[in-house]
């Protein structure tokens, strides 16, 4: 557990600590819009080897990098995100150590080596994940007694202010609050939270990540478009965030808004919050698969209104639901990364298949397919 701390430095770690990715179950670009989301922890982790330094010195490595160890001072760390540069993988834990000290807490030096099982550009947070694993490592080497809820608030400032990405607060809280067997319903405007029980295998049903294992380079500053486009969006309606338009409201909504790209925009928001309380509901009356075509719904709406998904993901759903399962979509930010298949147990295996014909047929890059069950969030998982 330890052995890749002390080839890199020499010595034994003070304890080993690990958060999740996440795959959102429903909600998607609603967390900057004050909206609802669902996401799910994953059993893929993060995970942090460290040991506290008493000299302001910031060690930085990883096993899952090519190069060496990245050494910064603490008192130097300043935001990345007015010169454009994001710095490459470390600026997201020097993130959250320059997020830490920015609120006043008294955080040193650290020497931090990461190993990770999420994958990368998939869509499922690996960013969030390694920057809660840093923030839950810190909090317990400085005891410096932050919950949960608040570890993950200081994580998006790190990476919204630090790092320069205007993400909301989803994947950081996911990574943080999340419990295994539970589906976490975030209301991303108070940050009121409830776990939503979501026992898939006792009602013979498997979540099935689809990794198309693409990233298209249009995604680069279209998240930015479009969170731009809401906030404008929100402003010619006469309201702070699209969070605050009721859903029985939208059509005389959108009527008053006269560019058609603002009208798409506001609508998959409008209707994904609305979506995502539908799939409270269903799961809390025990019908966990009637959420399929919600999900296809879901689907749609980033396709054809927000206009965030790709060949890759529009032909995973594609192939999924032509083989039978019961609602698929994209999730995460989009233009690359992953989809979501909700499907029969007994129908998992050939679906998964199916999925990788389509994509050999289309000469795509081959996906990888794995079970999403449902896990915990962030904490320590030994001492040294």
């Amino acid at each position: 557990m330890t052995e890749g701390f002390r080839e890199v430095y020499g010595g034994r770690p003070d304890g080993v600590w690990a958060a999740p990715g996440r795959v959102n179950l429903i909600g998607e670009h609603t967390d900057y819009n004050d909206g609802f989301v669902m996401p799910l922890a994953l059993p893929q982790t993060c995970a942090v080897q460290a040991a506290r330094r008493d000299d302001g010195v910031l060690r930085l490595h990883s096993s899952d990098v090519r190069g060496g160890v990245t050494e910064l001072r603490v008192d130097s760390l300043a935001p990345l995100g007015a010169t454009g540069d994001r710095g490459g993988w470390a600026a997201y834990p020097a993130g959250v150590v320059w997020a830490l000290r920015a609120a006043g807490l008294r955080v040193g030096g650290v020497d931090l080596h990461f190993e990770s099982t999420v994958p990368t550009g998939a869509g499922l947070s690996s960013s969030a994940a390694l920057e809660v694993a840093t923030a839950v490592a810190l909090n317990d080497l400085y005891t410096l007694g932050l919950d949960a809820p608040r570890l993950a608030q200081l994580c998006r400032r790190a990476e919204n202010d630090f790092v320069g990405v205007p993400c909301g607060v989803m994947d950081q809280m996911a990574s943080a609050c999340c419990t295994p067997g539970h589906a976490l319903h975030l209301d991303t405007r108070d940050l009121t939270r409830r776990q939503v029980p979501i026992d898939l295998a006792a009602q013979g049903l498997r979540l099935l990540v689809v990794d198309t294992r693409v990233k298209h380079s249009l995604g680069d500053g279209a998240y930015a478009e479009r969170r731009a486009g809401c906030e404008a969006g929100a402003a010619a309606l006469g309201v702070r965030t699209l969070r605050e338009v009721p859903y029985e409201e939208l059509p005389q909504a959108l009527e008053r808004l006269g560019e058609e790209r603002l009208r798409r925009l506001v609508r998959h928001v409008v209707t994904e919050n609305h979506r995502v309380s539908e799939v409270v509901r269903l799961l809390d009356a025990g019908r966990t698969r009637d959420i399929g075509p919600v999900l296809s719904e879901g689907h749609a709406s980033l396709r054809d209104d927000f206009t965030v998904s790709c060949a890759e993901l529009d032909l995973a759903v594609e192939a999924a639901e032509k083989a039978g399962a019961l609602g698929a979509r994209m999730t995460g930010g989009g233009f690359g990364g992953s989809a979501i298949v909700l499907a029969e147990a007994s129908e998992a295996a050939a679906v998964g298949e199916a999925v990788h014909d389509a994509f050999a047929k289309a000469e795509h890059r081959e996906p990888r397919v794995f079970e999403a069950v449902p896990g915990g969030g962030a904490g320590r998982i030994t001492a040294s």
